[in-house]
């Protein structure tokens, strides 16, 4: 069992940067797919970034790519997501997602096995 915990949201101004982090407890993040999830109210949860078991792999939206960047820390067993340049439709609640050992990363939400509470993220001016 794996249990993750973001923190790092809160409301910010248009083009300001926000890094979401995701503490994983229960194992190791090492050699474990991880990705960031985000849902606008009742929508479907669309994926963010990816990021493979082997951290070489980084894959993003195109609403976010060039503005995100997903990383983590293996010694910490930390999952980051830095966001720059955000913009009001970057509004939302977002998830730090993880599969189970020895499964590659995916874009899809149905198949992660490990989900956080989430962590709002509110941009206006």
């Amino acid at each position: 069992q794996m249990q993750l915990v973001e923190s790092g949201g809160g409301s910010i101004q248009p083009g300001g940067s926000l890094r979401l982090s995701c503490a994983a407890s229960g194992r190791t993040i090492d050699r474990i797919a991880m990705a960031w999830f985000r849902q606008v109210g009742g929508n479907e949860r669309e994926r963010v970034a990816t990021l493979s078991s082997g951290g070489d792999i980084k894959t993003y939206s195109d609403v976010v790519e060039g503005r995100f960047v997903i990383s983590r820390d293996i010694d910490k067993n930390l999952l980051y997501l830095q966001m720059d340049s955000l913009k009001p439709e970057d509004t939302a609640v977002y998830y730090c997602a993880a599969r189970r050992s020895g499964f590659g990363y995916s874009v899809w939400a149905k198949d992660y096995d490990y989900w956080g509470q989430g962590t709002q993220v509110t941009v206006s001016s």
